[in-house]
């Protein structure tokens, strides 16, 4: 059986990931393909309790929480997930993960400054998830790219309340301006790094629709549906 392919949207908050996950996969099911789906942090499982922990804010607020502690939160819970995506992968499924080990790259990146400094962390968390927890590697990641701002207000029209919020509707990631900026720019520089594919989601400081993002996004992707 040919294995299957695994698919990575990612992006800071507000950016579309969960709108354009929901966009790939039916339209990958329209196409023929057996799709399954992989959402990130698994929020009310076990795996993901610290994580959502840390999101609350009981830990302290975003930079309070060294980079190195809150990654191994998100890796736990990838670890958790690793083996529904390998058994989907052999039965040569396409899975579409809505977040991944490059959320940590972004978001946890963001809180080191220094380039030396930013790239041991990026080796210490793939050494960690790919070689000690042996979680799949994507076969491609995509950066959905919006202005830290504009994201920011997309956040706060979102519908949908998270339990672990309470009341409240940004996380301490969200309501912090200047960690999204930070992350906007650490995941951009990862893309560099790794090949990482990056969709510019903005025309003239405006969002495209919906569907020319997801257009784009497929542009991309066709070539290893092959």
């Amino acid at each position: 059986m040919i294995k299957g392919k695994f698919i990575v949207i990612d992006g800071i908050d507000g950016s579309g990931k969960a709108t354009q996950t929901n966009f790939l996969v039916e339209r990958l099911k329209k196409e023929g393909f057996a799709v399954e789906v992989a959402d990130f942090p698994q929020y009310g499982k076990k795996s993901a309790a610290l994580v959502e922990e840390y999101l609350e804010g009981k830990f302290g607020k975003v930079n309070d929480v060294d980079p190195y502690i809150a990654s191994l939160f998100y890796a736990c819970d990838r670890y958790e997930a690793s083996f529904k995506i390998k058994k989907w992968l052999e039965e040569g499924k396409i899975v579409v993960a809505n977040r991944y080990i490059s959320s940590n790259i972004g978001h946890q990146g963001a809180k080191l400054e220094d380039g030396k400094e930013k790239n041991e962390y990026f080796e210490w968390l793939e050494n960690m998830e790919f070689n000690i927890f042996k979680i799949p590697k994507p076969d491609l990641t995509i950066i959905l790219y919006v202005k830290p701002e504009i994201g920011q207000k997309l956040v706060d029209q979102k519908a949908n309340y998270r339990d672990y919020l309470g009341e409240k509707k940004r996380d301490i990631h969200e309501e912090n301006l200047k960690h999204l900026i930070d992350a906007s720019n650490s995941y951009l520089y990862a893309a560099r790094k790794f090949n990482w594919i990056v969709i510019d989601c903005l025309e003239k400081n405006h969002l495209k629709s919906k569907e020319e993002i997801h257009n784009l996004i497929w542009e991309k992707i066709r070539n290893i549906l092959k």
